[in-house]
């Protein structure tokens, strides 16, 4: 919840145009939950859903030592991804607020 109001305070005092780029920016930019749980689905114990979501030293860890799990690694991570959704898309929307208000 913090997050969200930290999010709506950087917001304040935008224009209309730049609110707008920042929606823009993300839909282009947010990462797409249903993606993420197909990825983890299909080639959960290869890592796809963490390249995805931009953690690749995990992933990379997934296709070396995952085998070694039995699957038990991918089955774990299928409860963090929600949360890991909406860090990366919170940080997305940041990094938009603060250019957005560096062209200024």
């Amino acid at each position: 919840m913090t997050t969200f109001n930290s999010s709506i305070q950087s917001k304040q005092g935008l224009t209309s145009e730049q609110l707008l780029i920042i929606q823009q920016e993300m839909e282009t930019k947010s990462k797409k939950p249903l993606v993420a749980y197909l990825l983890w689905f299909f080639l959960g114990t290869l890592g796809a859903h963490r390249f995805y979501l931009g953690n690749t030293g995990m992933a990379i860890c997934m296709i070396l030592f995952g085998w070694l799990t039995l699957f038990i690694w991918p089955l774990i991570d299928v409860f963090f991804i929600g949360g890991r959704i909406r860090a990366v898309n919170e940080r997305i929307e940041t990094n938009a607020i603060n250019q957005v208000k560096s062209f200024n």
